[in-house]
């Protein structure tokens, strides 16, 4: 079965102007109507950090969760961050986004590598005595433009780790929109059998014109969780290249069911969601 993942929260968090909070939670609302598996749908972090997500707390309290069968997913960088999602008995997932670029670990959550990793195992206990379930990324999985150390087989190393740890969950990323098919192609080969008790996932980012092959790709190679936004936005201020968003869940869905996928959306509210990115986006 396959699991979309639709990312208001990623595809938000870079726009400068605040969004309402109103206007947030109806847009969430309306993407919970659709039959998607997971919104990522806000973040507890620092709201220096992140300004746009200062009010994740109060989005979820207006979100009407009874009709959808969607689960929530909130976006942690520490374990003070994991404590205050955990109080919402509404949050389904908590996602931690841990780097293979030490570089890139640094600049997202203010720690090293080896500090993230016990951090991951703090959030991943914490999520054990709640009930919950974490989804860990690993962000620069597809290589970084540091210069750091990056390969398949460090890709594989800090899989290992994870697994030690308990993850069920691991969502290799593309934070730069750098991957290639060949090389989405090659890291789900060597994971999936390596690892056949985690759920992989793909949260690339592309130019649009790159989405269906990637998504090809990680079907191919038996990856079947991926992370999107409708429209394409959102994505890494480092790429530097405006072209270079969030996967479009649009084309993903169009990729996905040309290749036999039954993906049992709601159409009629998936093109009500889509007339409304322009008015939440203000593109």
């Amino acid at each position: 079965m396959i699991k979309l993942i639709e990312c208001p929260r990623d595809a938000m968090q870079g726009i400068p102007n605040f969004i309402d909070t109103a206007i947030k939670a109806a847009y969430i609302n309306q993407l919970l109507e659709i039959g998607f598996d997971t919104i990522d749908f806000g973040s507890f972090v620092s709201p220096k950090a992140i300004p746009q997500m200062r009010d994740t707390a109060e989005v979820l309290e207006l979100l009407d969760l009874h009709q959808s069968r969607s689960k929530l997913l909130a976006i942690v960088a520490n374990t003070r961050g994991a404590n205050d999602a955990l109080l919402f008995p509404q949050i389904d997932y908590l996602g931690f986004p841990l780097s293979i670029s030490e570089t890139f670990q640094q600049r997202n959550t203010n720690a090293s590598i080896a500090q993230a990793l016990e951090t991951v195992e703090e959030i991943q206990n914490l999520c054990e005595v709640k009930g919950k379930t974490l989804v860990t990324y690993l962000s620069m999985g597809f290589g970084n433009p540091y210069g750091d150390p990056y390969s398949p087989e460090l890709v594989a190393e800090f899989v290992q780790k994870l697994d030690q740890l308990g993850v069920k969950i691991i969502s290799l990323s593309d934070t730069i929109g750098s991957a290639s098919p060949e090389l989405i192609t090659q890291l789900f080969e060597i994971q999936i059998p390596a690892f056949p008790h985690i759920e992989f996932g793909a949260h690339l980012h592309s130019r649009k014109e790159d989405i269906a092959a990637k998504v090809k790709a990680g079907i191919g190679a038996g990856c079947s969780r991926f992370d999107g936004a409708l429209n394409g936005f959102g994505g890494c201020p480092m790429a530097k290249d405006e072209l270079v968003g969030n996967m479009a869940t649009e084309r993903m869905i169009e990729t996905l069911e040309g290749l036999g996928h039954d993906l049992g959306l709601n159409k009629a509210e998936l093109n009500e969601a889509m007339k409304l990115t322009s008015f939440v986006f203000n593109q």
